[in-house]
Protein backbone atom coordinates (compact mmCIF):
# COMPACT_ATOMS: atom_id res chain seq x y z
CA UNK A 1 0.00 0.00 0.00
CA UNK A 2 1.56 3.62 -0.46
CA UNK A 3 1.20 6.18 1.94
CA UNK A 4 -0.77 9.33 1.48
CA UNK A 5 1.51 12.49 0.43
CA UNK A 6 3.14 13.87 4.15
CA UNK A 7 1.60 16.91 3.13
CA UNK A 8 -1.62 16.04 3.11
CA UNK A 9 -3.93 17.19 5.94
CA UNK A 10 -7.43 17.58 7.42
CA UNK A 11 -9.24 21.16 8.02
CA UNK A 12 -8.48 22.06 11.77
CA UNK A 13 -10.11 25.08 11.92
CA UNK A 14 -13.36 23.21 10.39
CA UNK A 15 -12.64 20.45 12.77
CA UNK A 16 -12.87 22.76 15.48
CA UNK A 17 -15.90 24.75 14.82
CA UNK A 18 -17.57 21.31 14.31
CA UNK A 19 -16.91 20.32 18.16
CA UNK A 20 -17.98 23.40 19.19
CA UNK A 21 -21.07 23.63 17.38
CA UNK A 22 -22.06 19.85 18.37
CA UNK A 23 -21.28 20.99 21.73
CA UNK A 24 -23.74 23.39 21.75
CA UNK A 25 -26.34 20.34 22.06
CA UNK A 26 -27.11 18.94 25.81
CA UNK A 27 -24.90 21.40 27.45
CA UNK A 28 -23.76 21.07 30.95
CA UNK A 29 -23.40 23.85 33.99
CA UNK A 30 -19.84 23.98 33.97
CA UNK A 31 -19.05 24.51 30.45
CA UNK A 32 -19.03 20.84 29.55
CA UNK A 33 -21.75 18.39 27.87
CA UNK A 34 -24.71 16.66 30.02
CA UNK A 35 -25.43 14.17 26.26
CA UNK A 36 -26.40 11.17 27.89
CA UNK A 37 -27.44 8.08 25.73
CA UNK A 38 -31.04 7.92 24.22
CA UNK A 39 -32.02 11.09 25.80
CA UNK A 40 -33.63 14.09 23.63
CA UNK A 41 -30.51 15.49 23.85
CA UNK A 42 -28.80 12.54 22.11
CA UNK A 43 -31.24 12.56 19.83
CA UNK A 44 -30.42 16.13 18.70
CA UNK A 45 -26.80 15.44 18.16
CA UNK A 46 -27.38 12.49 16.28
CA UNK A 47 -29.58 13.93 13.83
CA UNK A 48 -27.27 17.05 13.62
CA UNK A 49 -24.16 14.19 12.65
CA UNK A 50 -26.29 12.67 10.41
CA UNK A 51 -27.46 16.15 8.71
CA UNK A 52 -23.52 16.61 8.14
CA UNK A 53 -22.81 13.63 6.67
CA UNK A 54 -25.25 13.59 4.16
CA UNK A 55 -24.21 17.33 3.10
CA UNK A 56 -20.93 15.58 3.18
CA UNK A 57 -22.76 13.18 0.22
CA UNK A 58 -22.09 9.43 2.78
CA UNK A 59 -25.37 7.64 3.14
CA UNK A 60 -26.50 6.89 6.78
CA UNK A 61 -27.23 3.30 7.76
CA UNK A 62 -28.35 2.51 11.76
CA UNK A 63 -28.71 -0.97 13.25
CA UNK A 64 -31.12 -2.16 15.64
CA UNK A 65 -29.23 -0.94 19.22
CA UNK A 66 -29.06 2.81 17.39
CA UNK A 67 -25.25 2.67 15.76
CA UNK A 68 -24.88 4.80 12.78
CA UNK A 69 -22.83 3.89 10.43
CA UNK A 70 -21.98 7.21 7.61
CA UNK A 71 -20.80 5.67 3.93
CA UNK A 72 -18.42 7.13 1.97
CA UNK A 73 -18.24 4.65 -0.93
CA UNK A 74 -14.82 3.00 -2.24
CA UNK A 75 -14.13 2.55 -6.02
CA UNK A 76 -14.52 -1.36 -5.59
CA UNK A 77 -18.01 -2.52 -4.49
CA UNK A 78 -16.61 -5.24 -3.08
CA UNK A 79 -14.16 -4.40 -0.94
CA UNK A 80 -14.72 -4.65 2.62
CA UNK A 81 -14.89 -1.34 4.48
CA UNK A 82 -12.55 0.84 6.53
CA UNK A 83 -14.57 2.20 9.73
CA UNK A 84 -13.86 5.22 11.84
CA UNK A 85 -15.20 6.62 14.80
CA UNK A 86 -16.23 6.70 18.14
CA UNK A 87 -19.47 7.74 20.51
CA UNK A 88 -21.49 11.36 20.93
CA UNK A 89 -22.64 10.26 23.68
CA UNK A 90 -21.36 11.85 27.19
CA UNK A 91 -21.25 11.31 31.17
CA UNK A 92 -24.09 13.73 33.20
CA UNK A 93 -20.94 15.98 33.82
CA UNK A 94 -19.16 15.01 30.88
CA UNK A 95 -16.75 17.15 28.39
CA UNK A 96 -16.77 18.44 24.83
CA UNK A 97 -14.02 15.84 23.70
CA UNK A 98 -14.62 12.79 24.84
CA UNK A 99 -15.51 10.66 22.60
CA UNK A 100 -16.74 13.52 20.06
CA UNK A 101 -13.70 14.22 18.74
CA UNK A 102 -12.71 10.14 17.43
CA UNK A 103 -16.30 10.83 15.55
CA UNK A 104 -16.21 13.95 14.08
CA UNK A 105 -12.49 13.37 13.23
CA UNK A 106 -13.46 10.68 10.63
CA UNK A 107 -16.15 13.09 9.67
CA UNK A 108 -13.45 15.72 8.70
CA UNK A 109 -11.26 13.06 6.83
CA UNK A 110 -13.86 12.66 4.71
CA UNK A 111 -14.70 16.06 4.14
CA UNK A 112 -11.17 17.02 3.02
CA UNK A 113 -11.06 13.96 0.69
CA UNK A 114 -13.88 15.64 -0.94
CA UNK A 115 -11.99 18.89 -0.85
CA UNK A 116 -8.75 17.38 -2.52
CA UNK A 117 -11.22 14.76 -4.59
CA UNK A 118 -9.45 12.14 -3.14
CA UNK A 119 -10.73 8.34 -4.00
CA UNK A 120 -10.32 5.33 -2.22
CA UNK A 121 -10.19 1.42 -3.00
CA UNK A 122 -12.37 0.66 -0.05
CA UNK A 123 -14.99 2.58 1.65
CA UNK A 124 -14.57 4.74 4.19
CA UNK A 125 -17.36 4.59 7.17
CA UNK A 126 -17.32 6.96 9.97
CA UNK A 127 -19.32 5.52 13.48
CA UNK A 128 -21.29 7.11 16.00
CA UNK A 129 -21.37 3.99 18.06
CA UNK A 130 -24.19 3.37 21.05
CA UNK A 131 -24.39 3.39 24.83
CA UNK A 132 -20.63 3.86 25.02
CA UNK A 133 -20.39 6.21 28.24
CA UNK A 134 -22.58 3.20 30.52
CA UNK A 135 -23.65 5.99 32.72
CA UNK A 136 -27.00 5.84 32.32
CA UNK A 137 -27.60 2.24 31.04
CA UNK A 138 -24.99 -0.24 32.50
CA UNK A 139 -22.43 -1.49 31.24
CA UNK A 140 -20.28 1.01 28.75
CA UNK A 141 -19.72 -0.20 25.11
CA UNK A 142 -23.15 -1.96 25.04
CA UNK A 143 -23.90 -1.55 21.24
CA UNK A 144 -20.44 -2.55 20.41
CA UNK A 145 -20.90 -5.12 22.80
CA UNK A 146 -23.61 -6.81 21.10
CA UNK A 147 -21.93 -6.14 17.46
CA UNK A 148 -18.71 -8.14 18.29
CA UNK A 149 -21.20 -10.99 20.02
CA UNK A 150 -19.86 -10.72 23.63
CA UNK A 151 -23.67 -9.11 25.15
CA UNK A 152 -26.67 -10.32 24.01
CA UNK A 153 -29.30 -7.73 22.07
CA UNK A 154 -32.01 -8.42 24.18
CA UNK A 155 -30.13 -7.79 26.96
CA UNK A 156 -28.85 -5.13 26.07
CA UNK A 157 -32.76 -3.72 25.26
CA UNK A 158 -33.65 -4.80 28.95
CA UNK A 159 -31.19 -2.76 30.64
CA UNK A 160 -32.51 0.21 32.97
CA UNK A 161 -31.16 3.27 33.97
CA UNK A 162 -31.78 4.80 37.29
CA UNK A 163 -35.81 5.57 36.52
CA UNK A 164 -36.52 2.29 35.74
CA UNK A 165 -36.64 3.14 31.79
CA UNK A 166 -35.46 0.43 29.81
CA UNK A 167 -32.99 0.61 26.93
CA UNK A 168 -34.85 -0.74 23.98
CA UNK A 169 -37.79 1.51 25.18
CA UNK A 170 -35.76 4.79 25.02
CA UNK A 171 -33.99 3.92 21.58
CA UNK A 172 -37.78 3.25 20.06
CA UNK A 173 -38.67 7.00 21.72
CA UNK A 174 -36.47 9.22 20.23
CA UNK A 175 -36.73 7.28 17.09
CA UNK A 176 -32.79 5.53 16.63
CA UNK A 177 -33.64 2.00 16.55
CA UNK A 178 -32.72 1.13 12.93
CA UNK A 179 -33.35 -1.94 10.79
CA UNK A 180 -29.82 -3.46 10.31
CA UNK A 181 -29.13 -6.18 12.10
CA UNK A 182 -25.79 -6.00 14.54
CA UNK A 183 -23.02 -7.23 13.51
CA UNK A 184 -23.87 -7.85 10.21
CA UNK A 185 -21.41 -5.75 8.69
CA UNK A 186 -18.06 -6.95 7.94
CA UNK A 187 -15.01 -4.50 8.24
CA UNK A 188 -11.13 -4.30 6.94
CA UNK A 189 -10.12 -2.61 9.89
CA UNK A 190 -11.20 -0.14 12.66
CA UNK A 191 -9.82 3.38 13.88
CA UNK A 192 -10.42 5.27 16.98
CA UNK A 193 -9.31 8.23 17.79
CA UNK A 194 -9.78 9.15 21.71
CA UNK A 195 -8.50 11.53 24.25
CA UNK A 196 -5.94 10.09 26.63
CA UNK A 197 -8.29 10.30 29.75
CA UNK A 198 -4.78 10.88 31.29
CA UNK A 199 -1.77 13.13 32.29
CA UNK A 200 0.73 10.79 30.59
CA UNK A 201 0.86 12.32 27.09
CA UNK A 202 1.49 16.20 28.53
CA UNK A 203 3.08 15.32 31.05
CA UNK A 204 5.63 13.73 28.57
CA UNK A 205 5.06 16.41 25.55
CA UNK A 206 4.00 14.26 23.00
CA UNK A 207 1.78 15.47 20.40
CA UNK A 208 0.03 11.83 19.64
CA UNK A 209 -0.54 8.36 21.53
CA UNK A 210 -0.18 5.15 19.39
CA UNK A 211 -2.17 2.52 21.16
CA UNK A 212 -0.76 -1.20 21.47
CA UNK A 213 -2.54 -2.24 24.18
CA UNK A 214 -5.94 -1.46 26.01
CA UNK A 215 -6.82 -2.25 29.88
CA UNK A 216 -8.88 -4.94 30.98
CA UNK A 217 -12.18 -4.27 33.12
CA UNK A 218 -14.09 -5.36 35.88
CA UNK A 219 -17.45 -3.66 37.09
CA UNK A 220 -18.31 -5.25 39.98
CA UNK A 221 -21.54 -4.20 42.07
CA UNK A 222 -21.38 -4.74 45.87
CA UNK A 223 -24.31 -4.94 48.01
CA UNK A 224 -23.85 -4.75 51.86
CA UNK A 225 -26.30 -5.56 53.87
CA UNK A 226 -26.64 -4.14 58.08
CA UNK A 227 -30.01 -3.07 59.77
CA UNK A 228 -31.38 0.18 59.60
CA UNK A 229 -31.87 2.15 63.33
CA UNK A 230 -32.16 5.23 65.30
CA UNK A 231 -28.47 7.09 64.82
CA UNK A 232 -29.22 8.73 68.95
CA UNK A 233 -31.06 5.81 70.11
CA UNK A 234 -28.85 2.76 69.33
CA UNK A 235 -25.53 1.93 71.48
CA UNK A 236 -22.52 1.61 69.19
CA UNK A 237 -21.87 -1.97 70.69
CA UNK A 238 -25.27 -3.23 68.99
CA UNK A 239 -24.97 -1.18 65.65
CA UNK A 240 -24.88 -3.17 62.39
CA UNK A 241 -23.54 0.05 59.74
CA UNK A 242 -23.83 -0.88 56.71
CA UNK A 243 -21.43 2.30 55.98
CA UNK A 244 -18.71 0.55 58.37
CA UNK A 245 -18.72 -2.20 55.54
CA UNK A 246 -18.29 0.62 52.72
CA UNK A 247 -15.25 1.84 54.33
CA UNK A 248 -13.98 -1.51 55.03
CA UNK A 249 -14.04 -2.46 51.63
CA UNK A 250 -13.15 0.64 49.95
CA UNK A 251 -9.54 0.28 52.07
CA UNK A 252 -8.90 -3.38 50.90
CA UNK A 253 -9.81 -2.32 47.22
CA UNK A 254 -7.25 0.44 47.42
CA UNK A 255 -5.03 -2.17 49.25
CA UNK A 256 -5.65 -4.70 46.28
CA UNK A 257 -4.58 -2.19 43.29
CA UNK A 258 -1.61 -1.14 45.14
CA UNK A 259 -0.37 -4.67 45.77
CA UNK A 260 -0.74 -5.10 41.88
CA UNK A 261 1.07 -2.71 40.12
CA UNK A 262 2.58 -1.03 37.69
CA UNK A 263 -0.94 -0.32 35.99
CA UNK A 264 -3.50 -1.76 38.20
CA UNK A 265 -6.17 0.45 39.27
CA UNK A 266 -9.03 0.03 41.51
CA UNK A 267 -11.61 2.49 42.79
CA UNK A 268 -14.90 2.51 43.60
CA UNK A 269 -17.41 5.52 42.21
CA UNK A 270 -20.70 4.76 42.99
CA UNK A 271 -22.08 4.09 46.10
CA UNK A 272 -26.04 4.45 46.71
CA UNK A 273 -27.27 4.21 50.67
CA UNK A 274 -30.31 3.14 52.21
CA UNK A 275 -31.89 4.68 53.44
CA UNK A 276 -30.12 7.89 52.88
CA UNK A 277 -31.65 10.18 56.55
CA UNK A 278 -29.18 11.28 58.50
CA UNK A 279 -30.66 10.33 61.45
CA UNK A 280 -31.17 6.14 60.23
CA UNK A 281 -27.88 4.02 60.67
CA UNK A 282 -27.42 2.36 57.06
CA UNK A 283 -28.90 -0.35 56.73
CA UNK A 284 -28.13 -1.37 52.71
CA UNK A 285 -25.35 0.11 50.78
CA UNK A 286 -24.40 -0.86 47.41
CA UNK A 287 -21.82 0.46 45.52
CA UNK A 288 -19.71 -0.11 42.54
CA UNK A 289 -16.21 -1.31 42.19
CA UNK A 290 -13.98 -0.52 38.72
CA UNK A 291 -10.79 -2.85 39.10
CA UNK A 292 -8.39 -2.25 35.75
CA UNK A 293 -5.48 -3.63 34.54
CA UNK A 294 -3.61 -4.82 30.68
CA UNK A 295 -2.79 -8.05 32.07
CA UNK A 296 -5.67 -10.49 32.46
CA UNK A 297 -3.76 -12.71 35.04
CA UNK A 298 -3.68 -9.58 37.16
CA UNK A 299 -7.23 -8.30 36.56
CA UNK A 300 -7.95 -12.03 37.50
CA UNK A 301 -5.64 -12.07 40.53
CA UNK A 302 -7.62 -8.28 42.26
CA UNK A 303 -11.03 -9.72 41.47
CA UNK A 304 -10.48 -12.90 42.94
CA UNK A 305 -8.76 -11.25 46.40
CA UNK A 306 -12.16 -8.95 46.55
CA UNK A 307 -14.10 -12.45 46.34
CA UNK A 308 -12.07 -14.04 48.92
CA UNK A 309 -11.52 -11.01 51.46
CA UNK A 310 -14.55 -8.87 51.49
CA UNK A 311 -16.98 -11.22 52.97
CA UNK A 312 -14.95 -11.59 55.87
CA UNK A 313 -14.08 -8.13 56.62
CA UNK A 314 -18.15 -7.43 56.46
CA UNK A 315 -19.42 -11.03 58.55
CA UNK A 316 -16.73 -9.71 61.39
CA UNK A 317 -18.97 -6.21 61.74
CA UNK A 318 -22.36 -8.07 61.71
CA UNK A 319 -22.80 -7.44 57.78
CA UNK A 320 -23.95 -9.30 55.07
CA UNK A 321 -21.66 -8.75 51.31
CA UNK A 322 -22.42 -10.42 48.28
CA UNK A 323 -21.02 -8.87 44.91
CA UNK A 324 -21.97 -8.99 41.07
CA UNK A 325 -19.82 -8.48 37.83
CA UNK A 326 -21.58 -6.28 35.83
CA UNK A 327 -19.01 -4.68 33.61
CA UNK A 328 -16.91 -6.30 32.05
CA UNK A 329 -13.98 -6.93 29.26
CA UNK A 330 -10.76 -8.30 29.14
CA UNK A 331 -7.17 -6.52 28.29
CA UNK A 332 -6.89 -6.17 24.36
CA UNK A 333 -3.56 -5.99 21.90
CA UNK A 334 -4.46 -4.13 19.35
CA UNK A 335 -3.15 -5.16 15.66
CA UNK A 336 0.09 -4.98 15.61
CA UNK A 337 0.09 -3.90 11.45
CA UNK A 338 -2.60 -1.60 12.13
CA UNK A 339 -0.78 -0.04 15.56
CA UNK A 340 2.46 0.27 12.86
CA UNK A 341 0.75 1.98 10.52
CA UNK A 342 -0.63 4.82 13.08
CA UNK A 343 3.30 5.01 14.02
CA UNK A 344 4.56 5.81 10.70
CA UNK A 345 2.06 8.29 10.01
CA UNK A 346 3.05 9.93 13.11
CA UNK A 347 6.69 10.19 12.37
CA UNK A 348 6.43 10.95 8.57
CA UNK A 349 3.85 13.67 9.52
CA UNK A 350 6.50 14.76 12.12
CA UNK A 351 4.58 14.75 14.99
CA UNK A 352 6.11 13.62 18.73
CA UNK A 353 4.69 10.03 19.90
CA UNK A 354 4.90 7.19 22.46
CA UNK A 355 3.32 4.12 22.71
CA UNK A 356 0.59 4.21 24.79
CA UNK A 357 -1.68 1.49 27.09
CA UNK A 358 -5.16 3.06 26.92
CA UNK A 359 -6.28 3.44 30.92
CA UNK A 360 -9.98 3.46 29.66
CA UNK A 361 -12.85 1.37 28.22
CA UNK A 362 -12.98 1.82 24.13
CA UNK A 363 -15.57 1.13 21.83
CA UNK A 364 -12.07 0.01 19.97
CA UNK A 365 -11.58 -3.16 22.63
CA UNK A 366 -14.74 -4.60 21.70
CA UNK A 367 -14.52 -4.41 18.22
CA UNK A 368 -10.88 -5.97 18.58
CA UNK A 369 -12.14 -8.94 19.01
CA UNK A 370 -13.48 -9.58 15.80
CA UNK A 371 -12.40 -7.45 13.47
CA UNK A 372 -8.15 -5.82 13.32
CA UNK A 373 -8.61 -2.31 15.26
CA UNK A 374 -6.41 -0.07 17.30
CA UNK A 375 -6.69 3.41 18.41
CA UNK A 376 -4.72 7.01 18.04
CA UNK A 377 -4.51 9.07 21.14
CA UNK A 378 -4.28 12.72 21.97
CA UNK A 379 -3.34 14.86 25.49
CA UNK A 380 -5.60 16.26 27.16
CA UNK A 381 -4.96 19.42 29.79
CA UNK A 382 -3.97 17.70 33.10
CA UNK A 383 -5.57 14.54 32.39
CA UNK A 384 -9.18 15.43 33.15
CA UNK A 385 -11.82 13.88 31.39
CA UNK A 386 -15.28 12.75 32.71
CA UNK A 387 -15.39 16.12 34.13
CA UNK A 388 -16.73 19.51 32.16
CA UNK A 389 -13.70 20.89 32.57
CA UNK A 390 -11.88 18.26 30.42
CA UNK A 391 -9.79 20.24 27.61
CA UNK A 392 -7.79 19.92 24.61
CA UNK A 393 -6.15 22.31 22.50
CA UNK A 394 -6.51 22.73 18.73
CA UNK A 395 -2.94 21.67 17.78
CA UNK A 396 -3.68 18.70 19.86
CA UNK A 397 -6.64 17.51 17.74
CA UNK A 398 -5.36 18.28 14.73
CA UNK A 399 -2.00 16.16 15.28
CA UNK A 400 -4.18 13.32 16.28
CA UNK A 401 -6.86 13.48 13.05
CA UNK A 402 -3.69 13.77 10.99
CA UNK A 403 -2.08 10.99 12.27
CA UNK A 404 -5.64 9.15 11.85
CA UNK A 405 -6.34 10.42 8.39
CA UNK A 406 -2.98 8.81 7.57
CA UNK A 407 -3.33 5.29 8.76
CA UNK A 408 -6.88 5.07 7.76
CA UNK A 409 -5.89 6.38 4.10
CA UNK A 410 -2.98 4.03 3.76
CA UNK A 411 -5.67 1.21 4.84
CA UNK A 412 -8.36 1.95 2.60
CA UNK A 413 -6.01 2.73 -0.42
CA UNK A 414 -6.13 5.82 -2.18
CA UNK A 415 -6.50 5.33 -5.86
CA UNK A 416 -4.56 7.33 -8.25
Amino acid sequence: MTAPAANLRINPDRLWDTLMEMAQIGPGVAGGNNRQTLTDADAEGRALFQRWCEEAGMSMGVDEMGTMFATRPGTDPDALPVYVGSHLDTQPTGGKYDGVLGVLAGLEIVRTLNDLAVQTRRPIVVTNWTNEEGTRFAPAMLASGVFAGVLDQDWAYDRRDAKGLRLGDELARIGWKGTEKVGARQMHAFFELHIEQGPILEAEGKDVGIVTHGQGLRWIECTVIGKGQHTGSTPMYMRRNAGRGLARVTELVHEIALKHQPNAVGAIGHVDVYPNSRNIIPEKVVFTIDFRSHVLETLNAMVAELNARAPGLCADIGLKFSAEVVGFFDPPAFDPVLVDRVRQAAQRLGYSHMDIISGAGHDACWINRVYPTTMVMCPCVDGLSHNEAEEISREWAQAGADVLCHAVLETAEVVG
